[in-house]
């Protein structure tokens, strides 16, 4: 195998292997996946430069969680930092915080998503050591490791789903507001609730565009590790003519990891986040693999360098947004791989 992914669907008592001969598929857009198979990589915005990653079964294993061990003898692309910034300190953040919240009069834009990194040193490491924690930290999460010559390493625990099917129903799920998990949960503040609507809202109607039977949910408080967020699910079918690149090309990047309207603050966030946020915020799971599709927003996760660990997250921005909450937001976030590693 020339690269792989091993992966664990939420509640799963195996994981799955996915290894590939040779260099993976590479593409630049999203519909270019209609009729693949495999397990699809993808950045928060796809070119030619961080291109969509299609691993090709050539190899596809079920592990138990007591034989995930084997997965050391894995061939992983171990490199040295060479991205061309460093994270953004307290005081930087300071100063791209204060952009994005000008940009809600100056432009008129709703929402946006500001994200941020963190490294962490270490002088060398059992990856699937990381891995089968992740799995038995983190239940409800969909887990995996990934590991390409076009992204790296990289692990990942995440909550939320982009896009999944059973039979003919498919299922999506708006999921934003955070709040730190307790017995006593206070209830959820005016922003949350707004910056979850908007997500809510666009979802239903993209979905629209593609199905004449979407049912939503209302929206219920859902646990994520240490950390709870506001959810509503959608189900539907797809019309005969849709294709799932059509979709997911739509779907992604959704206000959860962007903002909106969407374009204008997808533009933004380039032209002034100061990250390259690479594959963070993207997707990554299994598609028509065995008839399954399960493809998940690609967060509380982390780059893995021979040297360094890179740990992303991000948060949500409105008007009424404070700095010091979305700063702790974003470090609470980062606490689900940092614990795996301190």
């Amino acid at each position: 195998m020339d690269a792989f992914a091993i992966y664990r669907l939420p509640h799963a008592s195996e994981c799955t292997l996915v290894g590939q001969r040779g260099v993976p598929e590479a593409f630049s857009e999203l519909k270019m996946l209609d009729g693949k198979r495999g397990f699809v990589i993808a950045p928060f915005t796809p070119g030619d430069a961080l291109p969509i990653i299609l691993l090709r079964p050539d190899v596809v294993r079920q592990y138990s969680h007591d034989e995930v061990e084997q997965i050391r003898f894995l061939p992983y692309y171990s490199e040295v930092n060479k991205l061309p910034f460093k994270p953004a300190s307290r005081e930087q953040y300071h100063d791209i915080f204060s952009r994005f919240h000008r940009a809600f009069s100056a432009t008129g834009i709703q929402k946006l998503v500001l994200a941020r990194c963190a490294d962490i040193s270490h002088e060398g490491i059992v990856k699937g050591n990381l891995f089968s924690m992740a799995c038995e930290r983190y239940p409800e999460a969909f887990v995996t490791l990934f590991s390409a010559p076009q992204c790296g390493t990289w692990l990942i625990a995440t909550p939320e789903v982009l896009l999944d099917c059973d039979g003919d129903k498919w299922h999506t799920m708006a999921l934003a507001g955070t709040m730190p998990y307790s017995d006593n949960l206070p209830s959820w503040s005016d922003k949350n609730i707004q910056e979850q609507a908007y997500v809510a809202h666009y979802i239903q109607d993209c979905l629209n565009h593609y199905s004449d039977d979407v049912v939503s949910s209302d929206p219920y408080t859902t646990r994520a590790g240490k950390l709870v967020h506001l959810r509503t699910d959608f189900t539907f079918t797809l019309r005969k003519n849709v294709n799932v690149g059509e979709v997911l090309d739509n779907l992604h990047p959704t206000p959860a990891v962007c903002g909106l309207p969407k374009q204008d603050a997808h533009r933004f966030i380039i032209e002034n986040e100061s990250l390259d946020r690479s594959y963070y915020s993207g997707f990554s799971g299994p598609l028509n693999l065995d008839d399954d599709t399960a493809l998940f927003v690609s967060l509380r996760c982390m780059r893995i360098f021979d040297d360094r660990y890179r740990l992303y997250a991000g948060g949500g921005i409105l008007p009424q947004s404070e700095e010091e909450m979305e700063w702790n937001e974003t470090a609470a976030k980062m606490q689900s791989m940092l614990s795996l590693i301190e």
